[in-house]
C-alpha cells in the first residue's frame, strides 16, 4: 500500500490555511496531540486538550490563531480545526483498490443491470430488475433485491441487506449489516388478533448519505421512507417506515425515529434518543443523548429530556417523590391562592 506524504506547505496551499513554521516538514500520518510524532499531524480543536500542545511532538498542529503561540513547532492555523484536519486526514486514508467486475461467486438475476466499471464481490446477490451504478463498490456477502438502485459512486461495504425498493443516491456509504427496506412495523387488530398490514412503500436515500454497521431502514406503508441528501446515520439505528430526515441531519448510535415521523435538516439526534411516531421536528434541531421526543418541535434550539445520573439511593426516593408531583403542585396552587 502505497504511503501518503505532503509537505506542510503543500497542506497550507491546498486547504487555504496560514502556516507558520518550515513549510517542506514532511508529513506522513495523523494522529492526537497525545501520541503523535515525526511526520505526523494532529489538531486542536477543544480547550480541554491545551495543556498536552507543549509536550506533543507532532510535526504539525492544525489549531486557532489564539492558540498558535503555545505551540512548540509548525502550526496551521484554521478557523474550525476538527473540520480541516478531517479533510486533511482523508488525504491518508489509503484505501485498497477495488478493480472492476463481478467475482465468479456472485448470482445476479438476468434483468438486473450493472455498469462495467462497478465491483461485485464474492458471495453477493443481485435480484431481479436491480442495478448497480459506474463505479460502485458492492463488497462481500451483500444482498441486493428485487427493484434495487445503487447509485454512481456508493458502496456497501459488506453484508449488507436490501431488501426490495431500495433507491440509493450517488456516493452512499453504507457499513456492514445494515437492512434497508425491510418490512415496516404494520399492525391491525382484527378479532384479537394481529393482521400484517402490507408495505408496499420503498426506501428513498439522496446522494453522500452515510449508513452506520447493523442500522435498520424500514420501507414505507405507502409512500417511501426517505432521508434527504448527506443524512448521516450512526450505528445501530432505527428507522421507522414513512420517516423523513431532512438534509444534512446526523443522528448518534442507537437512536430511533418510529413511524411517519418529520425531522427537519441539519438536525443533531444524540446517541440512544428516540422520536415518537408522527411528530415534527423543524430544521436545526439538536436532541440529548437519550432524550425521548414526545411531541412535535416547532422552534429551532437544544432540548433534553429525563433526570441526571445521580446515587440508587437518591434517584429512588425522587421517583417516589416524582407521582406526588401533581399533589404537590394542586396544594402550593391553593395556599397561594389563601395568601393572596
Amino acid at each position: 500500500m502505497t504511503v501518503s506524504s505532503f509537505s506542510a506547505a503543500e497542506l497550507a496551499e491546498r486547504f487555504g490555511l496560514a502556516l507558520r513554521g518550515d513549510g517542506d516538514l514532511r508529513i506522513e500520518g495523523v494522529a492526537t496531540l497525545a501520541r503523535a510524532g515525526v511526520g505526523q499531524l494532529a489538531f486542536l480543536a477543544n480547550s480541554r486538550y491545551r495543556a498536552q500542545l507543549a509536550d506533543s511532538q507532532a510535526s504539525l498542529v492544525v489549531l486557532r490563531a489564539d492558540d498558535a503561540e503555545a505551540a512548540p513547532g509548525a502550526v496551521l492555523i484554521a478557523k474550525d480545526p476538527y473540520t480541516a484536519f478531517a479533510k486533511m486526514a482523508a488525504l491518508f486514508d489509503n484505501k485498497p483498490v477495488r478493480e472492476p467486475g463481478v467475482h465468479p461467486s456472485a448470482v445476479i438475476d438476468p434483468s438486473a443491470r450493472i455498469a462495467p466499471s462497478a465491483h461485485i464481490g464474492p458471495f453477493v446477490a443481485i435480484g431481479a430488475h436491480s442495478t448497480v451504478g459506474d463505479g460502485c463498490i458492492v463488497g462481500p456477502g451483500c444482498v441486493i433485491g428485487d427493484h434495487c438502485e445503487v447509485g454512481d459512486g456508493s458502496e456497501l461495504i459488506a453484508r449488507v441487506t436490501l431488501v426490495t425498493r431500495a433507491r440509493l443516491g450517488k456516493r452512499v456509504l453504507v457499513h456492514p449489516g445494515a437492512v434497508i427496506g425491510a418490512d415496516g412495523f404494520g399492525l391491525a387488530m382484527d378479532s384479537g388478533h394481529w393482521i400484517k398490514v402490507p408495505q408496499l412503500g420503498g426506501v428513498v436515500i439522496g446522494d453522500d448519505c452515510e449508513i452506520g454497521a447493523n442500522t435498520t431502514i424500514d420501507r414505507g406503508a405507502l409512500d417511501d421512507t426517505v432521508l434527504e441528501e448527506d443524512v448521516r446515520l450512526d450505528n445501530q439505528i432505527q428507522i421507522g417506515h414513512n420517516v423523513r430526515i431532512g438534509a444534512h441531519t446526523a443522528m448518534a448510535g442507537c437512536s430511533a425515529a418510529a413511524g411517519s415521523a418529520r425531522i427537519g435538516r441539519y438536525c443533531l439526534i444524540g446517541g440512544a434518543a428516540g422520536v415518537l411516531g408522527h411528530l415534527e421536528i423543524c430544521d436545526r434541531v439538536v436532541v440529548t443523548a437519550m432524550s425521548l421526543v414526545t411531541s412535535s418541535i416547532t422552534e429551532p434550539g437544544e432540548y433534553s429530556s429525563g433526570t441526571p445520573l445521580t446515587d440508587n439511593r437518591t434517584w429512588r426516593k425522587n421517583a417516589a417523590r416524582f407521582k406526588q408531583l401533581d399533589v404537590l403542585a394542586r396544594r402550593v396552587l391553593a395556599a397561594d391562592k389563601e395568601t393572596r
